[in-house]
C-alpha cells in the first residue's frame, strides 16, 4: 500500500503578515490570486481534506480543491494568545514565551502545547497512512511542521527548527506502516 500526501500551508493573512497568533480570519484577495495560480501544478487528489479555518478553507477553494473538512487538522490552540502579535507577548510575557518555546510539553497560553500537537497529528497520520494513492490537506503551518516531526521521527524540539511559509507545498510518503519526508517547497 502507497500513500503519497501533499500538506499545503494557508495562504497568507492579517495575522501571518503582522507577525501574530492567528485568530479566525480569512484570506485577502492578493492571497486568493497567490493560491490560485498554484492551482494548476497541483497533481489529482484522490481524497482531500481542510481544516476547518475561514483562512484554510478559502485557500483550499482559491487553489480549486474540493475538500473534507477536517478537525484534526486545525491549527494550534494558542489560547489566550490568539490575535496577539508575537512581539506583545514576548514583552509583556517574557518568561511565557521562553518557556513556550524551550518546554514542549508547556502550554502557559493555556491552549495546546507542542507535545499535544504532535500527538494530534500522528493520530490524523495513522489514519491518513491507511488510504491508498495521492490525497492532500490544506492545514496550518504549526500541524505541517508536527507532520514532519512525527514523518522523520524527530525530538518534540525539532518542531521549533523548521519553518513553514504561507502556501508552502509538503509531499509525505507512507508504505502502510511509516511515513518519510519526500520533499519541502515554498
Amino acid at each position: 500500500m502507497v500513500q503519497r500526501l501533499t500538506l499545503i500551508s494557508h495562504a497568507p493573512t492579517a495575522a501571518t503578515r503582522a507577525a501574530a497568533f492567528p485568530l479566525d480570519e480569512g484570506i485577502d484577495e492578493k492571497a486568493r490570486r497567490d493560491a490560485s495560480a498554484l492551482s494548476g501544478d497541483l497533481p489529482q487528489f484522490l481524497t482531500a481534506w481542510t481544516s476547518p479555518a475561514r483562512r484554510a478553507i478559502e485557500t483550499a477553494a482559491a487553489l480549486n480543491v474540493d475538500a473534507k473538512i477536517e478537525p484534526l487538522l486545525r491549527d494550534m490552540d494558542l489560547g489566550r494568545w490568539a490575535g496577539r502579535t508575537f512581539a506583545d507577548v514576548e514583552a509583556t510575557e517574557p518568561e511565557d514565551m521562553v518557556r513556550w518555546l524551550s518546554d514542549t510539553a508547556a502550554s502557559p497560553h493555556c491552549g495546546e502545547s507542542v507535545v499535544a500537537l504532535l500527538a494530534r497529528v500522528a493520530n490524523w497520520l495513522r489514519t491518513a497512512a491507511e488510504r491508498q494513492g495521492r490525497s492532500v490537506a490544506v492545514t496550518h503551518p504549526a500541524v505541517i511542521r508536527a507532520a514532519i516531526v512525527v514523518a522523520i521521527e524527530a525530538k518534540p524540539v525539532s518542531f521549533w527548527r523548521i519553518d513553514i511559509a504561507p502556501l508552502s507545498i509538503v509531499e509525505l510518503g507512507s508504505n502502510g506502516k511509516r511515513w518519510t519526508l519526500k520533499s519541502i517547497s515554498a
